[in-house]
């Protein structure tokens, strides 16, 4: 489905599944399909929203960079919501999509019932130069193939699971290249350099009332120190690192990731007014 927010943007939405809504957000330079593998499973006892944030995927991509924030982002995702009729839900947002997330659990705690953490911080990225990034967004409004090259060269969050993850699983790296087709040059103008110096906001996480998971490559490490202070900071914290993988460990270890959400999605089923708590 399409769902039209208030500045004219649509957004390409996945739904599917019943029972308590799971919105799952993407991260930088992701889409909805980044969830496809698990999406049908968890529909068994979800309902299963991925939407592409705007500037990906399907989704309508600005030209302006102004169109693009991390607060546009949020109020995008409670869009979503509010098309969908969703009152409560749960929240899980992986990298860039975390830090979404994060937001729209802050300003409406009330409808958040959960927040699932995935290989994200709660500030700037481990390592990332700010001007760097800069020089960046700029070579992305000039030569948007010349800045795929050279983040190709920097290989910025390879690991020895997502190298794995390229050899062995066929037509992975074309799905990367499909993903890197359907990205909005002013969107990563706009967010790359919002990202690199996003504030600290662990003092945000300490104020959820909600249950929250972080889930973690155990190789992920630009993210790996800022996801367990993350949930070190949460009053209701639960952490899962995934072993032999690394940023994207929905791919690179499937199994155990799967595991860990399910575990915490029925921890909120057994404990949610009317559940068993047993």
């Amino acid at each position: 489905m399409r769902v039209e927010v208030e500045d004219g943007v649509e957004l390409a939405v996945d739904v599917r599944g019943t029972g308590p809504a799971l919105i799952c957000v993407h991260g930088f330079g992701g889409a909805k399909e980044d969830f496809a593998d698990h999406a049908d499973d968890l529909a068994g006892r979800s309902t299963v929203v991925a939407p592409d944030l705007r500037g990906h995927g399907d989704s309508s991509g600005p030209a302006d960079v102004a169109a693009y924030s991390l607060d546009r982002l949020a109020a995008d995702v409670v869009a979503v919501a509010d098309a969908l009729g969703l009152v409560r839900f749960r929240l899980l947002g992986h990298s860039m999509g975390g830090m979404v997330v994060r937001r729209v659990a802050v300003a409406v705690p009330e409808r958040v019932e959960a927040v699932v953490f995935m290989s994200t911080a709660a500030g700037p990225p481990r390592g990332l130069d700010p001007d760097l990034v800069d020089l960046g967004a700029q070579l992305a409004l000039e030569d948007f193939a010349a800045l795929k090259a050279v983040l190709d060269e920097a290989r910025v969050l390879g690991t020895p699971a997502f190298e794995r993850l390229l050899a062995e699983r066929v037509g992975f790296r074309e799905y990367g290249e499909w993903k890197w087709s359907r990205l909005t040059p002013a969107m990563w103008a706009a967010l790359g350099p919002e990202i690199a110096r996003e504030a600290d906001a662990l003092d945000e996480i300490r104020t959820l009332t909600c249950p929250v998971l972080v889930m973690i490559g155990a190789l992920d490490a630009v993210f790996l120190d800022a996801s367990l202070a993350i949930a070190d900071a949460a009053p209701d914290g639960r952490l899962a690192v995934i072993p032999d993988a690394g940023h994207h460990p929905q791919f690179e270890n499937p199994t155990a990731w799967s595991d860990a959400l399910v575990s915490f999605l029925d921890h909120l089923d057994r404990t949610a007014p009317g559940g068993d708590p047993a």
